[in-house]
């Protein structure tokens, strides 16, 4: 009868134990539902958060072109790079593709000549682009050479977009900046705008396909 009453009372023992370390299927689920809820709270954060440090890095890059770009300037008597032979003959060519756009905004030409004055390439990939459709789309991602591991660049330079001679007003080619406000004004292009200094020139932005152009096709539409 005692062995019987200890069998018992030791099955119960080890119920209960069991029971305290596991989770009921209730609890469980519970704990799956709280989860849930904080993912739902803290995606938007962190994807937030995320998109905030590629705009910084984006920013970073901008700068460091700007520096550089002023600091080839200062070299070469006030005048912008005039190298409409590299944005001929870098890989592919001048504007390998019959959609949109219309020109070769794409900025390989000046990571070559303002090489000297950078650190490395980096600050030509947009980081926001990088391993999506739109970066490595033909229009935009542009190699320096032919080998597999050349350097690439994905930013766009508008005005610095068409090798045709005479440089049109809207391209800045080799001129000085007063010039280039100057030849700006006078293009009365919509797209350039009507800058009333320096500061109004647009050099380098970030890839762009409209949802209005019909010649987009649906992958990059709006990207």
């Amino acid at each position: 009868m005692t062995d019987i009453s200890d069998h018992r009372l030791s099955t119960k023992l080890q119920t209960r134990l069991r029971d305290s370390l596991g989770f009921t299927l209730i609890e469980l689920l519970v704990v799956i539902a709280i989860i849930a809820i904080l993912a739902a709270i803290l995606f938007p954060v962190f994807a937030q958060a995320r998109a905030k440090a590629r705009q910084a890095a984006c920013m970073s890059n901008l700068k460091q072109q700007g520096t550089a770009m002023a600091m080839y300037m200062l070299d070469a008597d006030g005048l912008l790079p005039d190298r409409r032979d590299l944005k001929l003959s870098l890989p592919g060519g001048y504007r390998p593709w019959t959609s949109w756009p219309p020109s070769d905004p794409r900025i390989a030409w000046a990571s070559v000549v303002l090489q000297p004055y950078i650190k490395n390439y980096d600050i030509f990939l947009c980081p926001g682009i990088g391993n999506s459709s739109l970066g490595g789309a033909v229009q935009v991602q542009q190699a320096l050479d032919p080998g597999p591991s050349s350097p690439r660049t994905n930013y766009w330079m508008w005005r610095f977009d068409r090798p045709t001679d005479p440089i049109p007003l809207d391209n800045l080619w080799g001129k000085m900046d007063e010039q280039a406000v100057s030849d700006l004004q006078a293009a009365k292009n919509p797209q350039a705008g009507f800058p009333e200094g320096v500061a109004d020139v647009e050099m380098v932005v970030d890839p762009y396909f409209p949802r209005t152009i019909p010649s987009v096709s649906a992958d990059l539409k709006g990207k």
